[in-house]
């Protein structure tokens, strides 16, 4: 089990990548997939055609996100989302996983950082040319 870390800057409100992250229609717009998902703690969420699923842990609204993703058998992997405001209406996002089993770490490290982290800057970012 392996851990993995990241974080960018956007330029976006922290309300802004909160409603991203959380509301289900803006979900579908940046991953092209519809997606399941609620604020409510214990409820169950998935994402990208099913390739991410699990449980809802923690909101704090426009600061933290916290879930649990699901991968069979194996202790649960946690994943904390942190959104911070900076200046000039700048937010910075850091992304913390927990015990990924070692034979998906590459896949997962890739994915957030190419897929997740770069379509959610693209998508809140769109327009500020």
């Amino acid at each position: 089990m392996r851990d993995f870390k990241i974080g960018i800057k956007v330029q976006a409100s922290t309300e802004e990548v909160y409603s991203a992250i959380t509301n289900p229609f803006a979900i579908e717009l940046w991953t092209g997939f519809p997606a399941k998902m609620n604020t409510v703690p214990g409820s169950e969420f998935e994402m990208w055609d099913g390739d991410i699923c699990g449980r809802n842990l923690e909101f704090e609204e426009n600061k933290l996100v916290r879930q649990e993703w699901y991968f069979g058998e194996d202790e649960p992997s946690i994943v904390t989302i942190k959104i911070t405001p900076r200046s000039n209406v700048r937010s910075e996002i850091f992304i913390t996983q927990t015990n990924i089993p070692d034979e998906f770490y590459d896949n997962i490290a890739g994915g957030w950082s190419e897929d997740y982290l770069a379509s959610l800057k693209q998508f809140l970012e769109e327009g500020d040319d």
